[in-house]
């Protein structure tokens, strides 16, 4: 049992160094060799937890996701208005990028790659129920509170203006003569900016 601890907090404690190395690195940029460095141990004893950077990497995509699609699905069902559901959606979406910014491009290339098995894996099977949230657009339509508008633009819009900022960031950094510091605050105003746009062009 001891033993069995030992390895679990070792392998935590591995998934820490990793994730710090795939935040400065990306996934493309990352190396065993640099996980071990941060971690303090030698390339030999890290291959015995983990085989391979994927296999490492697998597990943080799974944690990751694991908690961020739960909040998703729960949140197209909650019993909260419209303007609250995009502005919590939008400042999840960001939230979970800023602290995997290596996670947009890895899931937009696999995506490309195979992308049933990938949704499969992302959403464990089961794709999030819309029909509530399609329902509360379409009363609010009705009710003439917000411009028609579909769920399928209204989603996208949310979607895409919270994530490409993070898959285009090296080129607004050097467009725009953005440090990280100053991209990490955009994003954070951001999360109050694109909540209040879409709802002020929705809005009658």
């Amino acid at each position: 049992m001891k033993e069995k601890r030992k390895n679990t907090n070792t392998e935590e404690k591995i998934l820490a160094a990793a994730k710090k190395v795939f935040i400065a690195k990306g996934m493309a940029g990352a190396r065993m060799q640099d996980i071990a460095d941060e971690m303090g141990m030698n390339k030999a004893l890290l291959h015995y937890y983990f085989k391979t950077k994927e296999q490492l990497f697998e597990v943080i995509f799974k944690e990751t996701i694991g908690k961020f699609i739960p909040k998703l699905k729960a949140l197209l069902i909650a019993d909260i208005s419209l303007e609250d559901k995009i502005k919590f959606f939008c400042n999840e979406y960001i939230q979970m990028a800023q602290d995997n910014p290596y996670l947009p491009l890895f899931i937009l290339n696999e995506l490309n790659k195979q992308p049933a098995q990938f949704i499969d894996k992302i959403f464990s099977g089961e794709l999030p129920d819309l029909n509530k949230f399609t329902f509360q657009l379409e009363q609010e339509i009705k009710a003439k509170r917000i411009k028609p508008i579909s769920p399928v633009q209204l989603l996208m819009n949310m979607m895409s203006m919270c994530i490409f900022p993070f898959i285009a960031k090296p080129m607004f950094n050097a467009v725009l003569g953005l440090d990280e510091l100053q991209f990490r605050l955009t994003m954070e105003q951001r999360k109050k900016d694109i909540p209040k746009f879409i709802l002020d062009s929705i809005k009658k």
